[in-house]
C-alpha cells in the first residue's frame, strides 16, 4: 500500500465528511474522550476504536435497515451506515485524537450467485506509530464468513479479494473519501436505490 500524499498531515484534517472539529462533531468528541480514558495508550484506543465501530455500529444491511449516511457525525446519531459511512466514523475518531488515518478501497464481487459484477468495498489505512508502519483495518461489521479483527501481524480484514474472479486490493490509502462514493452515500436516500446505484469504480 502507498499513500496518495506523503503528507501525514492530511491524514489527520477534519472535514464536511470526516466532521470530528464540526459543530456537528460534539458526539464524536465525546465517544472519543469516552473511548480514550478506558486505553491504555493509544494504539489501545485504536483496537477500541475500531472494534467500537466494528460491534456497535450496524451495518445497514445486515441489520435490515433502509436510511442511507454518508458525513461521520450522522454515522453515529443513526448507529447505522454501510462500508463506507462507518470508515468515515472510524477516520474521524481516530484523527481527533491524531492518528493519521486514510481511506482504502477494494473491487468485490457483490454476489457471486445474484450480482456477479464488481463494486466497490471501502474501509481505513491507519498509521500505527509505534511500529511505523501503516495497516488496513475494516470495521464493516463481522457476520458469518466475515471475521475482520485488528492485527499488526497478519491482516485480517472482511473480505480477502479472488483475483480469479477479478477482485483486487486497490493500493492506495487516501487522503479524503473517494468523489464516487460520496455522490452515491448523499444521491439515495434509501439502502434499496443505494444497493441499486452502489459505485463500481473511483472517481478518475
Amino acid at each position: 500500500m502507498k499513500l496518495q500524499y506523503e503528507d501525514i498531515n492530511l491524514y489527520l484534517q477534519s472535514s464536511d465528511i470526516i466532521d470530528f472539529d464540526k459543530d456537528t462533531g460534539e458526539n464524536i468528541r465525546n465517544l472519543g474522550d469516552e473511548i480514550w480514558k478506558r486505553s491504555e495508550n493509544q494504539l489501545d484506543y485504536i483496537k477500541n476504536a475500531f472494534e467500537y465501530i466494528r460491534d456497535e455500529i450496524g451495518h445497514t444491511r445486515d441489520i435490515k435497515g433502509n436510511i442511507v449516511t454518508c458525513k461521520a457525525s450522522d454515522v453515529l446519531a443513526a448507529r447505522t451506515g454501510i462500508c463506507f459511512a462507518k470508515s468515515h466514523l472510524l477516520a474521524a475518531l481516530l484523527r481527533y485524537k491524531g492518528v493519521p488515518t486514510g481511506f482504502c478501497y477494494q473491487k468485490l464481487i457483490l454476489n457471486s450467485k445474484t450480482s456477479p459484477y464488481l463494486i466497490l468495498h471501502g474501509l481505513n489505512g491507519v498509521y500505527i506509530e509505534e511500529i511505523n508502519k501503516w495497516i488496513r483495518l475494516d470495521a464493516r461489521g463481522n457476520k458469518e464468513g466475515v471475521n475482520a479483527q485488528f492485527s499488526l501481524d497478519k491482516e485480517q480484514i472482511a473480505f480477502p479479494i479472488n483475483p480469479e474472479e477479478g477482485e483486487e486490493d486497490i493500493p492506495i490509502i487516501f487522503a479524503v473519501p473517494d468523489e464516487n462514493v460520496v455522490r452515491a452515500l448523499t444521491t439515495y436516500k434509501t439502502l434499496e436505490d443505494l444497493w441499486a446505484n452502489l459505485p463500481t469504480g473511483l472517481y478518475k
